[in-house]
């Protein structure tokens, strides 16, 4: 497997409390990697931190071996993110809210993509419905609708399964495996429980952060 993104003695303080120390990753294609601890932890805040948001931390970073300063352009080109909140702009719909996540990513793309894309995630026949219409879930799936629009090998996600019913879970868990199969990478916070499968690996934060396996 082909390294993606290390970080080499990683450490957050906040409030006078280290969030974590001493923290090591090698985030490699094909893996799934499932950052877990209690609420305070960090994970939102180590997320941010290895897809370029913040910069108040300790340690170093790197992208295909090279210093994260060096090959950012090259990193955030392969990256795709999703945070805790989805992100939907209450007054555009589904389809144009994708428009608005293409062009804010310089993606060229038509309308059939875009459709295509919120096919996936269940929601034909509320693609033209403002997304101030649509209860939390179906704009959760708005957000998701990314994950088939933007291909990015490096998948960042803060509780993506957040709102969303039972097929929606089962779906995105395929999507998941299916991504890292395909050689990509994923990296998520999660309060559900994935399905055990031999991509996943898990980081626990708190008490003590460690780069671990299953």
């Amino acid at each position: 497997m082909s390294l993606r993104l290390q970080a080499r003695s990683l450490a957050c303080e906040r409030d006078d409390r280290w969030l974590f120390r001493g923290l090591d990753l090698d985030i490699r294609a094909g893996e799934i990697i499932r950052v877990e601890g209690p609420n305070g932890s960090g994970k939102t805040t180590l997320l941010k931190i290895l897809s370029g948001q913040l910069a108040d931390y300790e340690g170093e970073l790197f992208w295909g071996e090279r210093p994260m300063r060096e090959a950012r352009e090259s990193f955030l080109a392969n990256l795709l993110y999703l945070g805790h909140s989805p992100g939907v702009k209450a007054a555009l719909t589904p389809l144009e809210n994708l428009a608005w996540y293409q062009a804010l990513a310089g993606q060229a793309g038509g309308e059939a993509a875009r459709f295509a894309a919120l096919e996936e995630v269940g929601l034909v026949g509320f693609e033209d419905v403002p997304a101030a219409q649509l209860s939390a879930g179906q704009q959760r799936r708005v957000a998701l609708a990314r994950l088939a629009l933007t291909p990015r090998p490096l998948w960042v996600l803060d509780e993506p399964f957040t709102a969303i019913d039972r097929d929606g879970v089962a779906a995105l868990e395929r999507r998941l495996v299916g991504h890292a199969r395909a050689g990509g990478c994923v990296l998520v916070t999660t309060h559900h429980e994935l399905t055990p499968c031999a991509e996943l690996r898990r980081i626990r934060l708190g008490g003590g952060a460690h780069d671990g396996g299953i």
